[in-house]
């Protein structure tokens, strides 16, 4: 199933897909919760967020926690934010 929203093509919804040609967002998302739907950009361009997990060193998993510490009541909020979807794909 495709699904087309604001010119880009997804391919179903809650399957963020990488955006490498906009000029701020990594990563997008079209989010659906009950009947609500909502395009959602999230990510820094150009950076890479965490480390793989396989053999991390106590720095990265340090920074790990503190981004998850830092944005947990946004994460929270489920899958309507970005925080959440940044917390699943990139840390």
């Amino acid at each position: 199933m495709t699904v087309e929203r604001a010119g880009e093509r997804f391919d179903d919804y809650n399957q963020p897909k990488r955006t490498p040609s906009h000029s701020s967002k990594s990563h997008a998302v079209l989010a659906k919760v009950g009947k609500t739907v909502k395009l959602i950009r999230f990510g820094q361009q150009g950076i890479s967020g965490s480390p793989k997990k396989k053999g991390e060193s106590k720095a990265d998993q340090t920074r790990r926690q503190s981004f998850k510490a830092r944005h947990a009541r946004n994460i929270a909020k489920g899958r309507l934010s970005a925080a959440y979807w940044s917390n699943k794909i990139k840390w």
